[in-house]
């Protein structure tokens, strides 16, 4: 999975991520790109060959796949309490982010 700064990095040439990059790809690794970083990382412009070559070596995985781990990371920040219908899914994630309060709603 690429971060919005791993793949300004990558459409810049980093040579490390480019050789990450074509590894994964020759060895038929899927690479990840969840939506929000793509939408971070997009624009129009200079470049923009680059991040479209690029866009299609990437397996494209919508938010919702990830939005409980969003949520408590921001949570997290400020050690807030979420209140959820979705307990269960976020009670798994209490290890990794031990400041957040959870309730159910």
């Amino acid at each position: 999975m690429l971060d919005t700064g791993a793949l300004i990095a990558l459409e810049r040439g980093d040579q490390q991520l480019r050789k990450v990059h074509r590894l994964a790809t020759d060895h038929g690794y899927q690479i990840v790109g969840i939506t929000p970083v793509i939408a971070a990382w997009w624009r129009r412009g200079k470049r923009e060959k680059q991040r479209i070559q690029i866009l299609r070596t990437l397996v494209i995985e919508p938010p919702d796949l990830h939005v409980d781990a969003l949520v408590m990371a921001a949570a997290s920040l400020r050690c807030d309490t979420v209140y959820t219908s979705d307990l269960g899914d976020l009670e798994r994630l209490l290890e990794v982010f031990p400041s957040v309060e959870l309730a159910a709603v």
